[in-house]
């Protein structure tokens, strides 16, 4: 065949391109069972990717054997969700092979980036959360720490959003549905996790009480890992998720009965602990498979770690000496008990050397100040699902007491407050305060973050344990967020200043002074225009719309939530219809705005948002006295490889959350690397990003969390807001009376409903104004390009520390010590 001829070795050592071709052919052959005569983009990406995997399979065994080499501390990282996005452009990069990669299938007569548009996303993770862990990830492969994340391989990601009618509606999202070709399956390591069951407690030979858990239903864990590659440097760390599979095929006894569905009936109920990212809680079956599926993935950690660790120690005294246990958010808390269950019952610590254990491997990080997105289980559920922990996490409870009780005296009220056990018709386990109490380091995501951790959601904590609360103020990795998703202005920068950035970040720093260069700044213009254009075929591609690549490009993408204020947004595109409307002949800067992001199945006023978005937009859209001048569009199905597309197109990057509830963001960090400038309130990291470029190169507005809490203090009518503001009352007037919604009053009243008479908890109608005059800030801006740009690679410049390798060797020298 002409293909495999094509690159048959002549005894020399082949070319780059010629030896990945070569491999590509064989996994086509060998892998896929295809003929390499009749190749398509698909086919390409899965041979490519297998090509790309074998090589990184190579560095993980070095890495690994170097691991045992040195004998070092680990990291082993648990989060329940991960964001990798599309792996094989960033395998390709980390690896140096993209360029090698575009010719050998040039070869064969494909595109590079059509053939990685094949690529589905993992769906492994939702938001913020599961990005930030997988930057992480990055980081500690480039850094070179000895770690493993650990996680749930999910058969169904959250859901795949299609929008009907303006509606949400969630699709599976079958990202399995061509199989997985980045993982190594390891039926090896299979783990028994179990669930339900009793206690039986008795006396041993020394009198001492043990515990048993016992008549327990079981689940196996299976090992599957996918490779992170670090960048440049020959080392890829393992993800390692777990697969729930059933302890048995089938009972036999239905089988020869003739009842095969009976048969199955236990295997299908086993393995749905892994089948889908969040399943719903508004059922008790939905919160008993999250709960499961927390203690599913840690369980099977646990036991995979002190495996790992009886290779090189007897004993577990030096535990916490050669490991540390990250726990990312709440989701992994059960660690805690569940550590203290194996030192006891199965290695049969005491009670003090264990707890001393465990106090000293742990480490939490908190990612939010909602209170309800700080977890709880109630008692019922968790005694139900897991009996001997319930045992375990009143036990701890009772001795924390006991100490707070030695330290601050009987006063029941901070007893009440700081209980691992919330009092009340449910009784409930607080796993925030089990995280704490089990942990050496409890860290914030962002200045402001910590310090509200600090003086209002935990103040109790940290007045007991200060020592304990610190900041690692979150971070992205370059490699992705600007070296693969941006390739115009990567390779200007890399002319300009070389490519020591892409390792270190605080590198861009020289891009400064080239910020007053009149023919720098023109040629960075004209490669964020390329980005531009590009985003322009992909919106029309995806939604069948056509944008002038000219406009501002207003983009505001994540998760759909009342905090994040989209309906702000939507106010202000309302209000700049009215003024175009009312003025056909004023000079409007043209204006495309951006939409994105997933609300969560059961969260009503999410939904009604989403609606509301595309009701605008239809409405604006259709509009001739605006053609041209403004454009409204909601992308579906966010997610990171559509985020690679927007992140380098984005003018203007809106991060206007209320202040005081965002623990951070890295949105925020993603767009302003990429050359964006900001509009947003003091919240989260947009404090130190301001902090960083500066006052004058982003858009602050709004009240801070500060002028809120007195503003809420006071009286916070919202009211009174609208009253003052023609425009604001104007825009919700039509909201309300169905101008865009086909004068159906009731469609959107939900949502003027809860700004106007249920309180406007999150105080849009308070920053409607601020965020207004912002906005015209922006456009009277946007009408000078030089001092545009200007301001953009100022951006760029200064985003150095807001690095996840920054970030990680914080952790590593400050929480880790490894």
């Amino acid at each position: 065949m002409k293909n495999e001829r094509a690159v048959r070795g002549t005894g020399k050592t082949p070319r780059p391109a010629e030896e990945l071709r070569r491999d590509l052919l064989r996994h086509v052959v060998a892998s896929l069972g295809s003929d390499p005569e009749h190749l398509d983009p698909a086919r390409v990406c899965r041979a490519l990717a297998l090509t790309v995997r074998e090589r990184l399979a190579r560095n993980w065994i070095e890495t690994q054997r170097s691991y045992y080499e040195r004998r070092g501390k680990r990291v082993y990282y648990l989060s329940l969700e991960y964001l990798p996005g599309r792996m094989l452009l960033n395998g390709l990069h980390s690896l140096g092979l993209v360029d090698a990669a575009r010719e050998a299938v040039a070869a064969l007569g494909q595109d590079l980036e059509a053939v990685a548009e094949r690529e589905w996303d993992p769906g492994l993770g939702n938001g913020g959360l599961g990005r930030l862990a997988s930057c992480f990830l990055d980081s500690l492969a480039t850094l070179d720490v000895p770690a493993y994340g650990y996680g749930i391989r999910y058969d169904y990601g959250i859901f795949y959003q299609t929008i009907e009618k303006g509606e949400q509606v969630e699709r599976c999202d079958n990202w399995l549905r061509a199989g997985n070709v980045w993982e190594f399956e390891r039926p090896e390591n299979l783990y028994q996790v179990r669930f339900g069951g009793r206690v039986r407690e008795s006396l041993d030979n020394a009198g001492r009480l043990r515990c048993e858990w016992v008549d327990a239903d079981t689940v196996m864990a299976m090992a599957c890992d996918m490779l992170i590659p670090g960048y440049a440097n020959g080392r890829a760390v393992s993800m390692r998720l777990w697969a729930a599979k059933s302890s048995r095929e089938f009972d036999l006894r239905f089988f020869h009965a003739g009842d095969y569905i009976g048969a199955v009936e236990d295997r299908v109920r086993s393995e749905n602990i892994s089948k889908v990212l969040y399943p719903s809680e508004e059922a008790e079956a939905g919160r008993e498979l999250r709960l499961k599926q927390q203690y599913f993935f840690v369980a099977a950690t646990l036991q995979d770690i002190l495996r790992r660790h009886r290779k090189l120690h007897a004993t577990f005294e030096s535990l916490p000496d050669e490991v540390a246990i990250h726990l990312n958010e709440t989701h992994p808390a059960i660690a805690v008990p569940e550590l203290l269950r194996l030192l006891i019952d199965e290695e049969g610590l005491g009670w003090d050397e264990a707890w001393g254990i465990c106090e000293r491997t742990f480490a939490y990080t908190n990612h939010t100040i909602l209170p309800e997105a700080l977890e709880t289980w109630p008692v019922e559920l968790m005694g139900r699902v897991l009996p001997r922990h319930l045992q375990l996490i009143y036990e701890i409870n009772r001795r924390f007491l006991d100490r707070v009780a030695e330290r601050v005296g009987s006063d029941s009220e901070l007893r009440r407050r700081v209980s691992l056990i919330e009092e009340g018709p449910v009784r409930r386990v607080r796993m925030a305060h089990l995280a704490i109490v089990g942990s050496t380091s409890v860290n914030g995501v962002s200045a402001l973050h910590t310090k509200i951790l600090r003086e209002r959601v935990f103040r109790d904590f940290h007045d007991l344990y200060p020592e304990r609360f610190n900041n690692k103020t979150n971070g992205v990795t370059p490699r992705r967020w600007l070296l693969q998703c941006n390739p115009p202005l990567s390779a200007l920068i890399g002319e300009r200043i070389g490519w020591g950035w892409v390792r270190d970040l605080e590198e861009l720093q020289r891009l400064e002074p080239l910020a007053e260069d009149p023919e720098f700044r023109s040629r960075w213009r004209r490669a964020r225009q390329e980005n531009k254009v590009r985003l322009v075929a992909y919106l029309e591609r995806r939604v069948g719309a056509q944008v002038d690549p000219a406009s501002l490009f207003d983009v505001q993408v994540k998760r759909i939530h009342e905090y994040k204020r989209q309906v702000l947004n939507v106010l202000h595109v309302i209000a700049l219809y009215h003024r175009i409307c009312d003025d056909p002949g004023a000079d409007v800067v043209p204006r495309t705005v951006l939409f994105g992001g997933k609300a969560a199945p059961a969260y009503f006023l999410a939904k009604r948002t989403i609606a509301l978005i595309h009701a605008v937009a239809e409405v604006v859209n259709r509009d001739p006295r605006v053609a041209g001048r403004l454009k409204v569009l909601f992308l579906p199905n966010y997610c990171v490889s559509q985020a690679e597309k927007l992140v380098p197109a984005a003018d203007l990057s809106e991060q206007i959350s209320t202040a005081g509830l965002e623990a951070s963001g890295t949105g925020n960090m993603k767009f302003a690397l990429n050359g964006a400038l900001t509009i947003g309130t003091l919240d989260g990291a947009n404090i130190e990003i301001e902090e960083a470029v500066g006052s004058g190169n982003l858009f602050i507005f709004g009240h801070t969390a500060e002028e809120l809490a007195a503003l809420r203090g006071r009286g916070y009518d919202p009211r009174a807001y609208r009253d003052q503001e023609p425009e604001l009352a104007r825009a919700l007037d039509d909201i309300a009376r169905g101008a865009f919604s086909g004068g159906d009053r009731s469609t959107f009243w939900p949502v003027v409903d809860s700004l106007l008479h249920r309180g406007d908890p999150f105080f849009v109608l308070a920053d409607f104004r601020p965020y207004l005059t912002c906005q015209e800030a922006v456009s009277r801006l946007f009408r000078d390009p030089e001092e545009w740009t200007r301001r953009s690679i100022l951006n760029t410049a200064r985003m150095g520390r807001f690095s996840s390798d920054r970030a990680i060797a914080e952790y590593v020298k400050e929480i880790w010590k490894v």
